[in-house]
C-alpha cells in the first residue's frame, strides 16, 4: 500500500496544476501541506474512530481536489492504474450482437457471423429478458447501456425470450475478440456522393477512412457525407490522420495551449495530396473530444459546411503520470483550440478551471475570413436538429412494435428476396391490424401523418433482421433530415 510520500506527491502536482496567478511558490505549498498534514494528525488523535490512512488519502482527500480542479482529472489507486493499463492493452471484445435498446428492453437484430451469441443458437428478433439475474425489465436506457458495457468483459447467463416459444431459454456466452470497424457505414447516398459513418477514432480509423473514400469512388466522387454524431472521440493522432486526407499541406489542424508547455501547433506535413471533392461534416451534442478536433479543422480551414447540432465540447490535454507504489495521475494540462484560435472546451463551472474556460462567446475568422463563433464546442454552419417524434411515434417506437412485427413477419415470410424489396399497401394494413390487436389503434389522422414514416420504420427493421442493421440503417439515413440538408449543401 502506498502512503505518506506518494500521497503528498500527488497533493503538491494538483497544487502546482491550479492556475494561480502568480503561481504558487515552493513556500506557498509548503505552508499548504503542513497545514494538511495538520488537519490529518488532529484527525488520527481525536477521532472517534480510527482513521484508515488509506480511505483518507485515496478515496477522500485527493478525489476531492481533484473534483474541485476539473471533472475530468482522476487519481488511480495501484489496482485501478494496472487496471487502466491492462485496458489500454487490450483488445475490444463482446458477443458480437447488434441489439436495439427500449427501455426495459433488449432485443437482438444481428448476429456476427462465427461470434459467441451466433454460436450459442441467438437470433434476430429474440428479446433479453435477464443478464446474470439482472431482470432487464426495470431498466432505463442509461442502465441499459452500462450494464451491457459492463457484461461483454466476462462470462454471461442471459435468459431469452424467442417468438413463438413458450419458456425463456438460459443462454451462456463468453466474449471473444470482435473486430468492430471504426468506419462502419459506408455507401453512395446519391450517385456520385458518398456517405461514410466514423463510430470513434482508433489507431485504425485514418486507413479505414481512406479505403472506404476509395471503394466509394475516391477522387471521382463529386461529394462526400461524413457522420461524426454520437463519435465521442478517441486517440487524437488518428482524428489529425483523417484530417489530412482531406486539407492542404501546411493547413493548420490544432493547436494547444497549458500554462506549463508551449504551444504546439500541428499542421499537415508537406507531402500529402488530398481529397478535393465537396464534403459536409455531421455532428451532434455528443460529437466530442477527437471529433471535435476534426470538424474545427475542416470547418476552420473552410474545407467543408459543418452540419447538425452543437457539439459537447470537450477540449482538454490530458496526460498521465506514474506515481510511486504503483499509482497513477491523470491530468489535465493544456487546452485544445482550432485553427482560427476557438477553444473547444466548454465552461467548467465550479472547478479551478472555470475562469480559463469561461471566455464569453466570440467571433473569429476562418482561413477564407468567415465568422465563426466560440464559446465551447464546435457551433455549426447550419443548424439542423432531429425530428421529434410524434405521440403516435412515441407509442410504436416504446413498445418495440417494429421489431417485433418485423420478427414475426419474417417468420411467415421467408421465402422473399429482401435486398430488393418495400413495404406494400398490404403489409402497412397487416401492421395496423396487428397493432390493433395490441390495443393501439390511431386515429385516422394519425396514421395518415405518421403513414410514410411507419412505412420506412417497418422496411428498416425487416430489413435489420433479414439482411443486415448496415441495410436498414440505409433506409433510415436516406430519410434523415441532417443528412438531407448536407446533401442540399454540397449540391449548392
Amino acid at each position: 500500500m502506498m502512503r505518506g510520500a506518494a500521497a503528498l506527491l500527488v497533493m503538491a502536482a494538483v497544487l502546482r496544476a491550479q492556475p494561480q496567478p502568480p503561481p504558487a511558490s515552493a513556500e506557498d505549498l509548503e505552508r499548504a501541506v503542513r497545514e494538511f498534514t495538520a488537519v490529518l494528525a488532529a484527525a488520527m488523535e481525536n477521532s472517534a474512530e480510527p482513521v484508515d490512512l488509506d480511505a483518507a488519502f485515496y478515496r477522500g482527500a485527493i478525489p476531492a481536489m481533484l473534483r474541485r480542479l476539473d471533472p475530468h482529472s482522476v487519481f488511480f489507486d495501484a489496482e485501478q492504474f494496472e487496471q487502466l493499463k491492462e485496458l489500454e492493452r487490450s483488445v475490444s471484445k463482446g458477443f458480437g450482437t447488434v441489439v436495439s435498446l427500449l427501455p426495459g428492453r433488449v432485443i437482438i437484430l444481428q448476429t456476427m457471423p462465427g461470434s459467441p451469441s451466433q454460436k450459442a443458437g441467438l437470433a434476430p428478433g429474440d428479446e433479453i429478458l435477464v443478464i446474470n439475474n439482472v431482470p432487464l425489465a426495470y431498466l432505463d436506457l442509461d442502465q441499459l447501456v452500462e450494464l451491457l458495457a459492463y457484461t461483454r468483459q466476462r462470462e454471461a447467463r442471459l435468459l431469452v425470450r424467442r417468438q413463438g416459444e413458450a419458456r425463456p431459454v438460459e443462454v451462456t456466452l463468453s466474449p471473444a475478440e470482435i473486430d468492430s470497424p471504426s468506419v462502419d457505414r459506408s455507401f453512395l447516398v446519391e450517385p456520385g456522393v458518398g456517405y461514410l459513418r466514423v463510430s470513434s477514432f482508433d489507431a485504425q480509423t485514418a486507413e479505414a477512412l481512406r479505403s472506404a473514400v476509395e471503394q466509394l469512388g475516391g477522387e471521382n466522387l463529386k461529394g462526400l457525407v461524413l457522420d461524426l454524431r454520437n463519435n465521442q472521440g478517441g486517440v487524437v493522432q488518428s482524428a489529425v490522420s483523417a484530417a489530412a486526407l482531406f486539407l492542404e499541406a501546411g493547413s493548420v489542424i490544432f493547436s494547444a495551449r497549458g500554462r506549463n508547455m508551449p504551444v504546439e501547433e500541428l499542421k499537415v506535413p508537406e507531402g500529402f495530396t488530398p481529397y478535393r471533392f465537396r464534403l459536409a461534416v455531421l455532428v451532434n451534442g455528443k460529437t466530442a473530444s477527437a471529433a471535435e478536433i476534426f470538424a474545427g479543422a475542416i470547418q476552420d480551414n473552410d474545407r467543408g459546411a459543418v452540419i447538425g447540432e452543437p457539439t459537447f465540447g470537450k477540449g482538454l490535454v490530458q496526460r498521465v503520470y506514474p506515481l510511486s507504489g504503483g499509482a497513477g495521475l491523470a491530468l489535465t494540462t493544456a487546452f485544445y483550440y482550432t485553427p482560427s484560435g476557438r477553444s473547444i472546451q466548454k465552461p467548467l463551472k465550479g472547478t479551478e478551471l472555470e475562469r480559463a474556460t469561461a471566455a464569453p462567446e466570440q467571433e473569429f475568422r476562418t482561413r477564407l475570413g468567415r465568422t465563426v463563433r466560440g464559446g465551447g464546442g464546435i457551433m455549426p454552419d447550419f443548424i439542423v436538429y432531429q425530428q421529434a417524434y410524434s405521440p403516435l411515434g412515441r407509442v410504436l417506437e416504446a413498445s418495440g412494435a417494429y421489431p417485433n412485427f418485423a420478427t414475426e413477419w419474417l417468420k411467415t415470410h421467408p421465402e422473399i428476396d429482401y435486398r430488393n424489396w418495400e413495404i406494400t399497401p398490404e403489409i402497412l394494413d397487416e401492421f395496423q391490424l396487428w397493432l390493433s390487436r395490441r390495443n393501439i389503434r390511431p386515429s385516422v389522422a394519425e396514421w395518415t401523418a405518421e403513414r410514410e414514416i411507419i412505412r420506412r420504420r417497418l422496411k428498416q427493421e425487416i430489413l435489420n433482421q433479414a439482411v443486415s442493421v448496415a441495410a436498414g440503417d440505409e433506409v433510415e439515413l436516406r430519410a434523415d433530415p441532417v443528412v438531407l440538408r448536407a446533401l442540399s449543401a454540397l449540391g449548392g
